[in-house]
């Protein structure tokens, strides 16, 4: 009798914050691209051992909307409340991949974040039941673990440490599994989330900050305090790095590696910088992306396609032998199998984004910033359905001009406590407090920092349209340029047919439910209980 073959083992290694950030991209760029000065050998390697995507996006480039689309294989908005982040709550009627998994027969288990902050936390993923951190969770604040035990143990045997917590936590979801079973791990780090400690890219991981002088985008002033900053979100993706070294290792020492379709990536940009996180521009939503599958994934693949990764729920399930729901878009396993790294059956032409609501009180009344966006491969077309509302909350005094600047050492204090954090938190609240959020704050009239300010914190058009390939860093808003306007058209009509066909209530709705409670205004008392930086965390006070 032939034994049938095992279905394959799905791993997905998804971190908070990641952006577009590892060493394999370095190739596809310039001389002065960041990507040239960090080392991700373990994402090179699934990377170079399997297929790296150039151009991928997330759904919405806020942390629990993309991860309930990335969840449920829909557009965000088809989640409930899970389309917002505070105040979010989990419909448990609302398919998921891991729990689809699980009921055919999958093993299935996380560590760290899967769906949060929300109510009910990690529900889409089994909650409690299914979380394996019985070696701990510090990797969440791997640099400040690392650098308060660094001067009595050394660097790298305070590394270790955090190194163990993820080998372990592993392993003991390993031994859980039941002989002859295929299991569904999630490995979550948040440790690229803020807070990271100042100056630990270069103590922890070597990592010089002048190096990234003349690599800093075009959008951003290229001064020392932001090289820094940017320097220690790195030495982050580092950390994430050596992390994905060692789910590999175990796989493999387990004898699994070969039978599992593993793919990293994350679920948006870098957090505390302007037009990255929460924002449509491709430093919020392009993230690194890689799978490997040995027999089925050719290596070396390098597959060029805009793709999403709310098309990832359906792979995975398609992976397995599963038969993904009607109403969850494509999936691209043919993509990741074909021989070609193009397209296949004329997918992969363009994507689909958008936002609502991130931090619940960035703006007066708890109102949302409502925008949707199309991305191709040259272009970049964003419909921004409140132009009169502040993109990234209000200014909360920071828009005056004439007042003297904020004293810059005061400023990075707030920037390195959760306490002094707070103090600087309504002011465009939906940029994390960080070194670069409050330089530009504190230097906002400096003549040389008035124009990027203004582009990074002011009120926007309702309709941005950027060539990419003449304009990378999206500087030059065309939406208004003649030449531009075929172009424009097209990339609207098209934004707006999808949105009609998937029911989006800005499109759909005569009543809009997200200007309504419970999508706006101040979330329940008991909306979320989890922590930050060992604190318990409670929403802002309404302004």
């Amino acid at each position: 009798m032939i034994e049938p073959k095992k279905r394959p083992n799905i791993v997905f290694l998804f971190a908070d914050d990641w952006g577009r950030y590892a060493s394999a991209y370095a190739e596809f760029e310039g001389e002065n691209s960041i990507n040239q000065i960090i080392s991700t050998p373990n994402f090179d390697r699934v990377a170079n051992e399997g297929a790296i995507f150039t151009n991928a996006h997330v759904p919405v480039p806020s942390c629990t909307p993309c991860r309930s689309s990335i969840l449920t294989g829909t557009y965000f908005w088809e989640t409930g409340l899970g389309a917002i982040l505070e105040g979010a709550r989990w419909d448990e009627s609302i398919p998921t991949y891991p729990l689809m998994l699980e009921k055919s027969g999958y093993h299935i288990g996380y560590t760290y974040k899967v769906w949060s902050p929300g109510k009910t936390e990690n529900a889409p993923y089994g909650g409690s039941r299914t979380k394996y951190e019985s070696a701990g969770n510090n990797w969440r604040i791997f640099s400040q673990e690392a650098t308060k035990n660094a001067s009595a143990i050394g660097v790298d045997n305070s590394k270790e440490i955090l190194f163990e917590e993820t080998r372990q936590n592993f392993v003991s979801f390993l031994d859980d599994v039941p002989e002859g079973d295929p299991f569904c791990y999630w490995w979550g780090p948040v440790n690229t989330h803020r807070p990271w400690r100042r100056g630990s890219g270069h103590e922890l991981w070597g990592l010089d900050p002048d190096q990234l002088e003349g690599r800093m985008p075009d959008f951003l002033p290229d001064v020392a305090e932001i090289r820094e900053d940017f320097n220690d979100y790195l030495g982050e993706v580092q950390a994430i790095d050596a992390g994905i070294g060692i789910i590999l290792d175990e796989l493999e020492k387990s004898g699994e590696l070969d039978n599992t379709l593993v793919v990293v990536s994350g679920d948006h940009g870098i957090p505390g910088f302007p037009r990255a996180k929460c924002n449509l521009y491709d430093i919020g939503s392009q993230v690194t992306l890689a799978a490997r599958w040995p027999g089925k994934i050719e290596a070396g693949k390098v597959i060029q396609d805009v793709v999403s990764l709310m098309s990832l729920a359906p792979t995975f399930l398609d992976a397995a032998g599963e038969q993904p729901l009607n109403n969850m878009t494509d999936s691209i396993l043919p993509l990741l199998k074909s021989d070609s790294g193009s397209h296949v059956e004329n997918k992969g032409e363009y994507v689909i984004l958008g936002r609502e609501r991130h931090v619940a009180f960035a703006r007066s009344g708890g109102l949302p910033y409502p925008s949707r966006a199309i991305r191709t491969k040259d272009h970049l077309y964003i419909r921004n359905f409140e132009p009169d509302r502040w993109p990234i909350g209000d200014p909360s005094g920071f828009e005056d001009t004439e007042s003297d600047p904020v004293n810059m050492e005061d400023m990075l204090k707030a920037a390195s406590t959760w306490e002094d954090r707070r103090k600087f938190r309504n002011a465009f609240g939906d940029i994390d407090s960080g070194p670069t959020k409050h330089w530009m704050l504190a230097n906002r009239n400096a003549p040389q920092v008035r124009p990027k300010f203004d582009l990074a914190f002011g009120k926007r058009p309702e309709e941005e349209l950027y060539d990419l390939k003449n304009d990378p860093a999206y500087l030059k808003n065309v939406a208004n340029d003649f030449e531009y306007k075929e172009i424009k058209e097209s990339l609207s009509s098209t934004l707006l047919t999808v949105l009609k066909e998937h029911g989006d209530p800005r499109i759909v709705e005569e009543m809009c439910r997200f200007e309504r409670p419970p999508y706006i205004g101040s979330p329940a008392d008991d909306w979320y209980e989890g922590e930050q930086n060992g604190e318990t965390w409670s929403p802002p006070t309404p302004r």
